[in-house]
């Protein structure tokens, strides 16, 4: 059954007009009136609800009752990802959002190629949330992930945390599964750096400031498949 994220107040029985964006959809596969839908606003659980009407820019359907769904995980892990370079971020994202990360935090590092300020991170903060609602409606999940503003890495870094911060890296004497083992399910921050990785000087104030510097292993993994990679072992041990 098609799912949609409507960001309005729903309840059974009300008729609501869905976004602009989900009535182009259903126009552009020709979903009929009476064709089942599911509708999740992000405050938890989702809704059945039946399609009353279609055109090329507008829709409506019926709530037709509330499913207490919940498919979020007991600890939240949120991914602090150095920018990488061209579409890689929007990959990352995705995937995170199909793996159950509850926030994600850009970064602007030293080696980050990409730049972004203004205009130009406005737009891709946008385009980024966007990723975030498709990924959760084709993952089934029914609270978005939070994606925080673009910030330089040293002022996120001086940001109190209430839960840990691990540093991905090489320099880490222990690996992320064996300290995951140990530790149990939390919540926890996961630090990506870009291509190339954090700089020394960076990775020295993360330290410096509480982070915990671990190894996913002796291979070298890409900044697209490290934090992606990371989320999944601490849900195959946790879970």
């Amino acid at each position: 059954m098609p799912r949609f994220y409507c960001p309005l107040p729903l309840s059974p029985g009300l008729v609501v007009d869905l976004p602009e964006a989900v009535a182009h959809h259903l126009h552009v596969v020709r979903q009929q009136a009476g064709a089942p839908l599911t509708l999740f606003n992000g405050d938890g659980g989702q809704y059945r609800a039946t399609l009353q009407d279609v055109g090329k820019r507008r829709a409506s359907a019926r709530v037709d009752a509330f499913e207490a769904v919940d498919v979020e995980l007991r600890y939240a892990i949120t991914v602090a990802q150095a920018l990488p370079e061209a579409s890689k971020m929007d990959w990352i994202i995705e995937k995170a959002v199909e793996l159950g990360v509850a926030a994600i935090v850009p970064l602007a590092a030293q080696r980050c190629v990409t730049r972004l300020s203004g205009e130009r991170a406005e737009k891709r903060h946008a385009h980024w949330q966007g990723i975030i609602v498709a990924a959760s409606e084709q993952s089934g999940r029914n609270r978005l992930a939070t994606l925080a503003p673009l910030e330089d890495f040293r002022q996120w870094l001086a940001r109190p945390s209430t839960a840990p911060r691990i540093l991905l890296s090489p320099r880490g004497t222990q690996t992320l599964a064996a300290w995951g083992a140990a530790q149990g399910a939390q919540n926890v921050i996961l630090m990506v750096g870009p291509e190339g990785g954090f700089a020394p000087a960076e990775e020295d104030a993360a330290i410096a400031a509480g982070a915990l510097p671990l190894t996913m292993g002796p291979r070298v993994l890409r900044t697209e498949t490290a934090a992606l990679a990371a989320a999944a072992t601490l849900q195959a041990i946790w879970e």
